[in-house]
């Protein structure tokens, strides 16, 4: 009994790395969506997104956004964590080139 005990331990031990590393690959391995994420239903999202952490490239995330013009209207914008990465950074480069060319024609007044 006392030799039993420490192989269980020895196996188990040897096993979870194996099991974690299948579990993982799983996840790493994915695809993106095969379509725009907008275009897909909250219940697709969720079923694409089972097992795949949220930090994770092709993890999706949607946010409402208020439609202009309108009081109440929201319209659902979901891009993968990749995506909205690249949509963050065009924005920040449009408005520091808008920030730019208004202080360059601020100081042309002269």
């Amino acid at each position: 009994m006392n030799h039993i005990m420490p192989a269980f331990f020895a196996a188990a031990l040897l096993a979870a790395p194996a099991a974690f590393a299948a579990e993982g690959t799983t996840a790493t391995d994915r695809a993106p969506p095969s379509q725009p994420p907008s275009a897909m239903t909250p219940t697709e999202i969720k079923a694409y997104n089972e097992g795949l952490a949220q930090t994770h490239p092709y993890y999706i995330k949607c946010r409402k956004t208020l439609e202009i013009g309108s009081l109440v209207k929201k319209n659902r914008v979901c891009y993968t964590n990749e995506k909205w990465k690249e949509v963050s950074h065009k924005g920040n480069l449009d408005a520091r080139d808008t920030a730019e060319a208004m202080q360059s024609k601020a100081g042309n007044s002269n």
